[in-house]
């Protein structure tokens, strides 16, 4: 059947390989003890909407805000997609004041044209990454009406007359507050 040695070792290496492998699998397997086995209930997981309840509750894409303490009702867009909320601001200056920064800067009511002057504490200054160029804001806390709370964080002074809406409410002031349903709008009305 072989013709030389080097076959009869292979073919015995092969044999007795598969010979381990048979006596393996017929080594009888210990049967375990049902008493001692630990059962884990499976839960089915809740929507974070039902498991914490919302002072603001579902909100739609585009909200109205009232801007503190002048009560400038503006419309929001709702975007929780940005980190920091902003605000479209005019003539922003920095200054100092008892030797800390300051902000003074002017909010413009679109509907009326009425404008407001601003003071207020500089909280940091930052970065936002844009595709043509990067553009540098202040960041200073603003005092809102938002549905029925009142709400004080952090602003970007921004010039958003190129966009719709002259507020941005981001996750800043949305986490853990409200529930985003972007198909309503208005629903504090």
């Amino acid at each position: 059947m072989f013709k030389n040695k080097g076959s009869k070792r292979i073919s015995k290496f092969f044999i007795g390989g598969f010979m381990v492998l048979i006596s393996a699998c017929s080594t009888p397997q210990p049967t375990p003890n049902l008493s001692e086995t630990v059962i884990v209930p499976v839960k089915t997981p809740v929507p974070v909407a039902e498991t914490k309840k919302y002072d603001l509750g579902v909100i739609g894409a585009v909200e109205p805000v009232y801007v503190l303490p002048h009560k400038i009702a503006m419309p929001a867009r709702i975007d929780t997609g940005a980190k920091t909320s902003s605000i479209d601001a005019k003539n922003i200056k920095l200054f100092e004041r008892d030797g800390q920064e300051w902000v003074s800067f002017d909010i413009i009511d679109r509907r009326t044209k009425n404008t407001y002057h601003f003071e207020k504490k500089l909280r940091r200054k930052i970065a936002i990454k844009r595709i043509n160029q990067d553009e540098n804001r202040f960041v200073v806390n603003m005092d809102i009406l938002f549905g029925k709370k009142t709400i004080t964080e952090e602003f970007t002074l921004a010039d958003r007359e190129k966009f719709e809406y002259p507020v941005l409410i981001g996750r800043n002031i949305l986490t853990g507050r409200a529930v985003v349903d972007t198909s309503v709008s208005n629903t504090f009305y």
